[in-house]
């Protein structure tokens, strides 16, 4: 795969996770503060798809040579 493909498909993924935490947002903005099975695997489901999303994207950069030293504290 080429770098031109490479870099379409990480923008591509960066905009499914930018859908992915706006989809976030807005079950955030909507929660009640009382979790029911439905809600809890809504969450679940959210939460695995900004993280699947947030980790290919971070896999196609990486590969173009854009990597950072760990951003966690």
């Amino acid at each position: 795969m080429s770098d031109d493909d490479i870099l379409r498909r990480a923008r591509r993924t960066a905009e499914l996770h930018t859908g992915a935490v706006r989809d976030m947002e807005r079950f955030v903005e909507g929660y009640t503060g009382t979790p029911d099975a439905a809600t809890l695997a809504e969450y679940a489901a959210l939460l695995a798809r900004e993280e699947s999303t947030r980790a290919d994207r971070q896999d196609l950069l990486a590969a173009l040579g854009l990597e950072a030293p760990s951003v966690e504290s």
